[in-house]
């Protein structure tokens, strides 16, 4: 899990090196003005075009395998391979979900605001994870709540 968490984080690295150097978002200028949403729908494609690259190498992979190894542990082995692929492929296709859902919120003037207490969500925090819907403090509360149901 830790290894897909990684590469997403590689991925977002390779889109903000594809970013133009001239400019980045601060807290000086107004909150989510022109210049923001269109230095963050910039960083969203170029992401997503990463993204969906990376998953063409995952797709290629799979195609490539072959299906039956003779040997048991070979045969195991590529198994093990073909659903670590398909995990990572599914993490793939959700993050291009929620990719487009960030750019859907740049659309219609949604972005940047959290969802569950309308305040600013905040350059840095967009800028680590532009497709954060919520603050930290509301994020922690989520996170708490959803493993409190879970011990349940």
């Amino acid at each position: 899990m830790a290894s897909a968490a990684h590469d997403d984080i590689d991925v977002l690295a390779k889109a903000k090196r594809a970013l133009p150097h001239d400019y980045t978002p601060s807290d000086d200028e107004e909150y989510m003005s022109d210049k923001h949403l269109n230095y963050f729908r910039v960083l969203l494609l170029e992401w997503k075009k990463s993204v969906l690259a990376a998953a063409e190498g995952t797709l290629q992979n799979l195609q490539d395998g072959p299906i039956r190894e003779p040997d048991l542990n070979d045969r195991a082995s590529s198994e093990t391979d073909w659903g670590i692929e398909l995990r990572t492929r599914d993490r793939q296709r959700k993050l291009i979900a929620k990719i487009d859902a960030a750019l859907r919120r740049i659309d219609s003037g949604e972005y940047g605001w959290c969802q569950v207490t309308g305040d600013p969500i905040g350059i840095n925090r967009l800028i680590a994870r532009p497709i954060a819907t919520m603050t930290v403090e509301a994020q922690q509360a989520h996170e708490r709540r959803e493993k409190v149901s879970r011990d349940d």
